[in-house]
């Protein structure tokens, strides 16, 4: 938790930036749900406790059951929550009060957690707009529901968005230190992999790492041979010589930044001249990626151009005929990559979508695309320093969907499916970054840059 006058200030800009979405009549009340605790299978056995990043942005009180209420017209706030009792004391220990809590997070106001009913109920009935952000627990949504709020504020989305997309340098602190952390975890799993090794023995050393040095993964650790499944969660495969090993992790620190690396390696510690081909392809389009970030260059151009230099290379190898640049327009680079460049990231891996993908990831003259992978970009915003976000091109081969495209015809004149079934046994690669863009470029996140160019990465897996 940062100083209390980190969080005052944050507020009064909210409450600024509010102000202007409502220059006359009544702003009314920006309402704030934290989380609650979730049970797994009953009340008192739950799930680990993850406060909301927003409440986190804005309160800091990484505690569960606590409300708040930002009142727009004068600039007060009122911290909700209830005090321990001797029945939770029993369990817990001494716990501070709510009013000491509030003190924390620079607010002077508290009050029982029912009250909170009656001071949204107070506001509604003087007409006042009570602003709210989308719920993305249960327990939120439900909440919201009791108090009769049904459609979120749009007005305080956009205001929260404007000030997350742009990291502090105490938060690029943080999070370069969540990606100190990452690429611990990342060389970790990267000495262990060895034919016959147990895929989950390799998760299992990350995530015990993660939660050694953190709070744990940042999100479900993907590791796997199988690289075409995107999310593939299910670590019960015996490493097999020859094949690619997708690992797409990263750690969440004990501030609540994130980090998100993805590498893939060759099983048995090199390449086959056909995974060689690929991976220096994906290789050259993460360092196309990194090279045209800046302030001002939106992240859509970055990944149209990734999908330019990706089909070239295909192009050369054959599997993909005819001319670039109809290939770009066509959405041909969706077959090989269906997903989108890169997100953003911060106390969030995929930060703040649950606020809306578009309002997040997307400036207000910007549509998104219906084509296939383009479609999927969840960051294509002009960029502005202070952007934290993931660079992560991959090349995938995915049997079921080359089938669909051939079955269908969809862009025949370019694709060369004959050539593709060379390839249903490949897998897939991915490889990931996180990066600040700057005042004059870009920096990559983390103190130590995970191996990446393909000599290198041979090079590491067999010192």
């Amino acid at each position: 938790m940062f100083d209390k006058e980190v969080y005052i200030s944050r507020r009064q800009k909210l409450v600024s930036l509010m102000a202007v979405s409502a220059p006359e009549g009544k702003r009314g009340i920006a309402l704030f749900i934290g989380n609650v605790d979730a049970p797994a299978q009953y009340k008192s056995n739950g799930y680990k406790f993850r406060q909301d990043s927003t409440w986190l942005y804005y309160f800091g009180l990484d505690e569960p059951r606590f409300a708040a209420i930002l009142d727009l017209d004068d600039g007060t706030g009122t911290l909700y929550s209830d005090d321990y009792e001797i029945d939770d004391i029993i369990w817990t220990g001494p716990m501070p009060s709510v009013a000491s809590l509030a003190g924390r997070t620079g607010l002077s106001a508290s009050a029982p957690y029912a009250a909170l009913d009656e001071a949204v109920q107070a506001a509604k009935a003087q007409g006042r707009p009570v602003h709210f952000i989308p719920p993305s627990r249960y327990y939120n949504t439900l909440k919201l529901k009791e108090l009769g709020l049904t459609a979120p504020s749009e007005a305080l989305i956009r205001a929260i968005v404007s000030m997350r997309l742009v990291k502090e340098e105490r938060e690029i602190a943080l999070i370069d230190a969540a990606c100190d952390l990452g690429q611990q975890m990342h060389a970790i799993a990267r000495d262990a992999i060895g034919v016959g090794v147990v895929e989950q023995d390799i998760v299992g050393k990350m995530e015990g790492f993660a939660l050694a040095k953190g709070w744990g993964v940042s999100f479900p650790t993907i590791l796997t041979q199988h690289g075409e499944i995107f999310h593939n969660h299910s670590h019960d495969c015996t490493i097999e010589p020859g094949r690619l090993l997708v690992i797409d992790a990263g750690v969440e620190s004990n501030d609540s930044y994130a980090s998100d690396f993805t590498r893939t390696y060759p099983t048995g510690g090199r390449f086959t001249a056909q995974q060689r081909d690929i991976y220096t392809l994906v290789y050259q389009c993460n360092e196309v990626a990194f090279g045209m970030i800046r302030p001002g260059v939106a992240y859509r151009d970055v990944h149209l151009s990734v999908a330019r230099r990706m089909l070239e290379g295909l192009k050369d190898l054959g599997l993909v005929r005819g001319d670039v640049d109809e290939m770009v327009a066509a959405g041909v680079a969706g077959l090989f990559m269906p997903h989108g460049l890169g997100h953003n990231m911060g106390l969030d891996v995929h930060d703040m979508e649950d606020l809306g993908e578009d309002l997040v990831g997307y400036d207000g003259d910007q549509k998104r695309s219906p084509q296939l992978g383009l479609g999927s970009l969840r960051m294509a915003r002009r960029l502005r320093p202070g952007n934290v976000i993931t660079d992560e091109p991959g090349i995938y081969f995915i049997p079921a969907l080359i089938e669909k495209w051939k079955g269908e015809g969809t862009n025949a004149a370019w694709v060369d499916f004959s050539k593709l079934e060379a390839y249903y046994n490949f897998g897939g690669i991915r490889l990931e970054d996180d990066v600040l863009v700057t005042a004059d470029g870009a920096r990559r996140l983390g103190p130590n840059r995970l191996p990446i160019a393909p000599d290198d990465v041979e090079a590491v897996m067999n010192r």
